[in-house]
Parts: C-alpha cells; structure tokens; sequence
C-alpha cells in the first residue's frame, strides 16, 4: 500500500490531467484549424463548450437504461485510475494498485465496452452503428497494442509499469530492435486511440469513434466529452512512461516535480503536435479498409517479438 504523500501525488496528478484535458484537446482543433486555411475556435473553446453543457439538462431516451446513464462517470473514473498509476513525474507509479498493465489494459477495455454498450443501449440505431464500428476498431488495435507492451514487460522483467518505465530509464536497452519495434507499433496504437485520420473524421466524428455520443446531452454529454479527451491524454502519457520515460523526478521534491511537470507538458505538446500534423497531412480511408492499416501494425509487433525471442 503506498504512502499517504504518494496517494496525494496520485490524486493531484490525475486531477491536473482532467483539469489539462480541455486544453490539449483545444490545442488539437486550434491547429487542425490553421493547416485548414480558416479562423477554427479558440484554444480554451472546448473549456467554455463543457461549463456550458454542465450547466444544462441531460435527458435520456425513453428506451435507454442503467447502463446509458452509468457510462459517462464509468469513462471518467476508468482513465482518472490509469492516470492515478502512470509515473509521469516520478520514477516510480505513484498508485502502483492499478499501476500493472494487464490492470490498465482491462481498465482501456472496460471504457470502449460500457462505452459502446451505451450506444446500443440507447436505442438509437445511429448510435448502434457507432457503437459496432468502435468495437470493430478495438478488435483490430487491442492485438496490435498488447502484443507491444507484453514486449515490453518481457524485456524489462516485470508487469509492474512503474517499474518498466524506470528500467527503460536507467538501464542500457538489452533488446534495441525489439523495443524500437515494440515503440512503433505503440505509437500506431496511441495514434488510432487519439481518434486521428485517416481513422476519424473531425468533421464527421459521429460516425465513427463517437458515434455512441449521439444521445447524450446535458452533464452527461460533458462527461463524455472529458473522458474522451482525457483518454487521449492517458494513452499520449501512457506511450511517453515505457519509450521516453527520461526526465523524471526520483524524489517527491518540489523543485524535482516541478521541472518534471514542464517536461512532461513539453513531450504532451509535442505528442500532440506530430498527431496533430500526421493527421491533417492525410485522406481519410473508407472503414472498410481499416483492418488493411492495422495489419502493418500488427505485423510490425510480430516483429518486435520475434526480435525479443531472438534477443536482438
């Protein structure tokens, strides 16, 4: 059981995630914006979007049940544990309860299942069709990116992400080609995750990734829309602690956490800015021909692990 002062660092570290989630987000529509040629909203627009769903009504369709109206807390709660666990700033997971990755991966498959589950539960058939798609997509990226990690934890010895991360930090990669392997087939992970082209449209998001949101509305449709942010987020953080994991505090200092905090800002923005410019750099593909992308994925951790058995 950790201690008191690393709980508190844990709450403190997810609280500020929720607090950035707008701002990230933001930043993403601000830039898709200006490679766009056009005006776009403010960076702070998806702040003022969210105090103003939270201060109206939701309503529920008639046919909806439990599962419609527990969803949104469950999506936040989920990646608020994620984010409680990653060892963002410090060497070490702060909440290591939930800081295993078999617990993460069930904590990201419990969010896409209540989250399509909702959209089936409402009734809508618009939602339904959402709903089938992101479950299909999880079905193509959920290989792809356990395979990837489960390299990880082979090569580091450990399931525990803390631990992983520190030893990506301190000790002299064993196994290059696998890891830098493992790291690309991550990071195509990640990218789908975040809802990038050419697997979402912004301009038709509801079809695709969100297609569940469609009948929310109110306190419930800004939950969503944090969680679904905040999710963005979590995977960005979830990438940064196993392959660059440097940078990071080895004791709860104010000065160290500090100057781990801006670091870690800088790696979001920088995440978030190459997501941003592959994004708007190409066409969207028919859903279709998804499982065509992901197959190179896929293949490319296969490959990460056959290197790992070859011990390259």
């Amino acid at each position: 059981m950790p201690s008191a002062s690393w709980i508190a660092l844990a709450v403190i570290q997810a609280v500020i995630m929720l607090l950035l989630t707008p701002l990230l987000t933001g930043f993403s529509r601000v830039l898709r914006a200006k490679m766009h040629s056009r005006k776009g909203p403010g960076i702070l627009q998806d702040y003022r979007d969210i105090i103003k769903l939270f201060g109206r009504q939701a309503v529920a369709p008639a046919t909806s049940g439990v599962i419609f109206m527990i969803t949104p807390v469950i999506l936040v709660v989920s990646m608020l544990l994620i984010g409680m666990s990653l060892p963002t700033v410090t060497d070490v997971s702060p909440f290591p309860i939930s800081g295993d990755i078999i617990t993460d991966i069930y904590l990201f498959a419990v969010f896409r299942f209540f989250f399509s589950l909702s959209g089936l539960d409402s009734g809508s058939m618009f939602a339904g069709i959402g709903s089938s798609r992101e479950l299909t997509l999880g079905i193509l990226v959920e290989p792809i990116f356990m395979l990837s990690i489960f390299v990880m934890a082979m090569i580091c010895g450990t399931m525990d992400l803390g631990h992983i991360s520190l030893h990506m930090e301190t000790h002299t990669w064993n196994f290059p080609i696998a890891t830098i392997l493992a790291g690309i087939a991550c990071a195509f992970v990640i990218f789908i995750e975040m809802g990038k082209l050419p697997f979402d449209c912004a301009e038709a998001e509801q079809e695709l990734q969100e297609g569940p949101v469609t009948e929310y509305s109110g306190s419930d449709l800004a939950l969503v829309k944090l969680g679904l942010g905040l999710k963005q987020m979590v995977v960005a953080q979830f990438f940064l602690v196993i392959f660059i994991p440097w940078g990071k505090a080895s004791s709860l200092t104010v000065s160290g956490l500090f100057g781990a905090t801006v670091l870690l800002l800088i790696k979001l923005f920088i995440v978030f800015l190459i997501a941003g410019l592959l994004e708007n750099s190409m066409a969207r593909v028919r859903f279709l021909k998804v499982h065509r992308l992901t197959w190179i994925g896929f293949g490319i951790a296969v490959l990460a692990f056959l290197a790992y058995l070859v011990g390259i």
